[in-house]
């Protein structure tokens, strides 16, 4: 049973030996409406309202040490991680944020960036930033080996939470669409697809918010940094 419930998550979806299933994150473009790209579309008018108010928020989490133009890569990471998880949330669509493959293919380059920079760039501050000021000296050893691992398992933690809630989600929607069609009464199935929608509609606020915890998170983290 385990087995065939998280087969839906395996990319199994193949032409010629080829996997298809990480095209569709392209092919989500075409789900876009068409007025987006006209000027000023309405829809560009709103979303261009939400990234001015994201830009704003990670320019004061970066602080005024934050280099000119750092706010739009993270406002960039926030849009991909939003539109591949609302894809995902489509009947038949392979959803790869349930994918470590992917997200931790975001959190890893992003944190290696900022560490080799500042390793190589403020040698002596990153090796400042592992004792906190006031520290004993008999506790800097324990607190250098704690920073280090904190500071290891930064990406895996962003990985891990992004791909662990999508997971929990998904096998919920999974759960309920596979016990549909053993019900014969019509006012348990009318439940049941009530809690379908109601579930599908929290996904979609859990999209937004693990998005936006995303972005945040990777923010902070070069803030310490930078």
């Amino acid at each position: 049973m385990m087995t065939i419930l998280f087969s839906v998550f395996d990319p199994t979806t193949t032409i010629m030996n080829l996997s298809l299933n990480w095209i569709t994150t392209i092919l989500g473009l075409s789900l876009i409406p068409s007025l987006y790209w006209f000027m000023p579309s309405r829809y560009i008018l709103i979303w261009n309202k939400i990234l001015l108010t994201l830009h704003q928020e990670f320019k004061t989490l970066l602080g005024p040490t934050g280099h000119v133009g750092s706010t739009f890569m993270f406002i960039y990471l926030f849009s991909l991680i939003l539109f591949i998880i609302f894809l995902g949330l489509f009947p038949y669509v392979f959803t790869s944020s349930t994918h470590l493959t992917l997200t931790l293919a975001l959190a890893l380059p992003l944190w290696l960036t900022f560490m080799i920079y500042m390793w190589i760039i403020h040698t002596q501050h990153m090796f400042a930033h592992l004792v906190p000021q006031g520290t004993p000296a008999v506790l800097m050893p324990f607190m250098v080996c704690i920073e280090t691992i904190t500071n290891v398992i930064r990406p895996g933690t962003l990985a891990v939470r992004l791909a662990a809630i999508m997971i929990a989600g998904h096998l919920l929607l999974t759960l309920l669409g596979i016990t549909g069609p053993s019900l014969t009464t019509y006012s348990i199935l009318s439940l049941l697809i009530v809690a379908q929608i109601a579930l599908l509609v929290l996904e979609s606020a859990v999209a937004i918010i693990q998005s936006y915890v995303f972005a945040v998170l990777s923010t902070l983290y070069s803030s310490e940094v930078i």
